[in-house]
């Protein structure tokens, strides 16, 4: 029970306007990941920005099981199996950044779109966590919990990365 896994693994490019840089950064996010993406509205009116409620400005996908852990090996690789130690939270999970795809492993230049950075963001989880997600919800007691220092420790041991 108290083993760590990677429970989901999400990738998300802001692009800050809808149109067909739009639509090339959705297929480029579709060729990096293999899986289907999803484009993401605003909520707010930010009028300095022209934005608007419902407004694409973004794509995003999620993945699960082994296809977050072999993506997991490519965003790695990317930022050289180095991270900073405050790219982890309170909870034990992970966000960082690639500031262009062409460093991902598979991913090809397309001129048409130029160099676009993504976000990476790493879920971890153990057994006995979807109790918070199921209609008797629960709380998780405080010794279960992932720590920070439990999850660079893993990150550490199972993707052979650096921590700075």
């Amino acid at each position: 029970m108290r083993e760590i896994f990677v429970e989901k693994v999400t990738l998300n490019i802001g692009v800050g306007e809808p149109g067909e840089r739009l639509e090339k950064i959705k297929s480029l996010l579709e060729q990096i990941s293999g899986s289907k993406v999803v484009k993401t509205e605003t909520k707010k009116r930010i009028p300095e920005w022209g934005l608007r409620p419902g407004l694409e400005i973004g794509v995003k996908t999620t993945l699960r099981k082994q296809a977050a852990e072999d993506i997991l090996k490519r965003m790695f690789t990317a930022v050289e199996n180095a991270i900073k130690e405050s790219n982890f939270d309170e909870k034990g999970n992970l966000s960082f950044g690639i500031k262009e795809y062409i460093h991902i492993p598979g991913a090809k230049y397309d001129y048409t779109i130029g160099i676009v950075g993504l976000s990476v963001n790493v879920t971890l989880s153990r057994k006995g966590f979807g109790i918070t997600r199921k209609r008797n919800k629960s709380n998780i007691g405080k010794s279960h919990l992932i720590k920070k220092e439990e999850a660079v420790e893993f990150i550490k041991n199972k993707y052979n990365v650096k921590v700075i």
